[in-house]
């Protein structure tokens, strides 16, 4: 087994840096709007739900197989489950791979807003102009996600305690910070109590509707992390004193409450400049609409907005950043579980991320598809890292690798009948539910088609493929697995 001498320095390290991995674009350009189009107040139960029936058992599962394999997804599952196996986890670190390619577009969008937004004055006019002029043109994108890149993999090129560890240490309390600010300005504004009500308020008949709750799985799935192998990297950093059951859960509540934070940002503002039905028209609009559309012209209908855009901005930058660099150190991870050095295997992620970036940077039909597919490969992750957990036994996994003799709060039966049950029954139920809203809703007419933006076809295609591919070649990363562990 293969041996790291970078190691976390405290448990506030880990813990920001954790946090860092859970709060990114999600809880701010994704979360208020998927509040607002299913019921507000009535979304949030089952959102709350879904942290323990969901992200908080596969966090755990994670942190243990990271701290106790010493390897990232290529190796950890394989390491402790079997070689059979180690495919698993290749999977799962490829998707995440898939998805930082067109990540750090999204980052650079957020850079280039924050610098557009101490200068320029929006305006309905312009904003919607504004944004797909920028993304249309076919070199400013290309920049930012170059930037967002370079930063990224400066802060990893560092390391964990130089870098990773340092950053997310500012980074982290500084969102938190930003985002307080965000809200409470939100919350001064006059009409801003029907943001609130709208947010906070359940109808209780809403929680009949089955879509309600697959919705807040849906986000609690991706808002947290759980399954992108992101915490599995991070847990090879941990010190063999270091316990994880209190991190995990910090980090699931820390990233909703940065998400309820946005949310009260975004609605409270919506709510306070717009007509009731034009700020649900604004609150359902696409992820990048209410973002980069949506919120530059509402700041600069309220008072101070030429000050509190900039912040928004910022705050939604930091959130891209802290996630960007849990992404490339996993990728990185991979490549240094390989054998590659950290001064060789950085650089060379961030050249092939640049490289296979640029198509989502050029065309926003490709960046859909790709965030379509693999948004759904990470439901297949999270499946996956329950399969090796049940493989290895889930009592067994519970009481050797997660309840060590330096835990001080033991994780009870839950986990064991939760991870063997109830998350595969999720990932049955979220799977058909999105094929069903892609054959009934997203692409109704083209819901086969292989080259369409959001079709059963174009997801079973690709997923399928890359399992075929990690299966024929599942022989090859065992062997260079374990020469480097020898």
């Amino acid at each position: 087994m293969s041996q790291h001498k970078e190691e976390f320095t405290s448990r506030w390290g880990i813990l920001f840096t954790a946090i860092g991995m859970a709060v990114g674009t999600g809880n701010i350009w994704r979360f208020p709007r998927v509040a607002a189009a299913n019921g507000g107040g009535s979304f949030l139960i089952p959102w709350v739900i879904f942290l323990f029936l969901w992200a908080i058992p596969l966090l755990l599962a994670e942190f243990a197989l990271g701290k106790t394999a010493r390897r990232g997804p290529a190796g950890a599952i394989g390491t402790l489950v079997g070689v059979r196996y180690n495919w698993l986890g290749v999977f799962v670190g490829l998707v995440t791979c898939f998805i930082t390619f067109y990540y750090s577009v999204v980052t650079g969008w957020c850079l280039k807003y924050f610098t557009v937004s101490l200068s320029t004055v929006f305006s309905a006019e312009n904003a919607e102009s504004y944004w797909t002029g920028f993304t249309g043109d076919p070199i400013q994108p290309v920049i930012f996600h170059g930037v967002a890149l370079t930063v990224g993999c400066f802060i990893i090129y560092r390391g964990v305690v130089r870098g990773i560890e340092r950053t997310n240490r500012i980074l982290i309390p500084a969102l938190f910070v930003l985002l307080a600010i965000a809200a409470i300005r939100a919350v001064t504004l006059p009409g801003a109590s029907k943001g609130l009500a709208y947010l906070f308020t359940p109808n209780w008949e809403d929680l009949g509707d089955y879509r309600i709750w697959l919705a807040a799985l849906t986000q609690a799935a991706w808002s947290t992390g759980a399954g992108w192998g992101l915490i599995m990297t991070y847990g090879v950093y941990l010190r063999k004193k270091d316990t994880f059951t209190l991190t995990a859960f910090t980090t699931s509540f820390g990233n909703n409450s940065a998400s309820l934070l946005a949310g009260i940002a975004v609605m409270c503002t919506v709510f306070a400049i717009l007509p009731e039905d034009q700020a649900r028209a604004a609150l359902g609009a696409g992820n990048e609409g209410l973002t980069f559309i949506w919120m530059p012209q509402l700041f600069s209908s309220m008072p101070g907005g030429r000050v509190f855009l900039p912040i928004f901005f910022l705050s939604l930058s930091f959130a891209a950043i802290s996630s960007l660099i849990a992404m490339l150190e996993m990728a990185s991870r991979m490549m240094m579980d390989l054998g590659l050095s950290r001064a060789r295997a950085v650089p060379t992620v961030g050249v092939v991320a640049f490289a296979l970036g640029l198509p989502s940077a050029w065309f926003m039909g490709f960046f859909k598809n790709q965030d379509w597919v693999w948004g759904i490969g990470l439901m297949v992750s999270g499946f996956f890292i329950a399969i090796a957990v049940i493989k290895y036994g889930a009592a067994r996994f519970r009481d050797e690798l997660i309840n060590t003799a330096e835990e001080k709060r033991p994780i009870g039966s839950w986990f064991v009948w939760v991870i063997s049950i109830v998350v595969p029954l999720e990932f049955i139920a979220m799977i058909a539910w999105w094929f069903y809203q892609s054959a009934t809703q997203f692409d109704p007419e083209g819901w086969w088609k292989l080259r369409s933006e959001s079709s059963v076809g174009t997801v079973v295609v690709q997923i399928a493929l890359l399992i075929v591919v990690l299966l024929i070649t599942n022989t090859y990363w065992v062997h260079r697995l374990k020469k480097q562990g020898d």
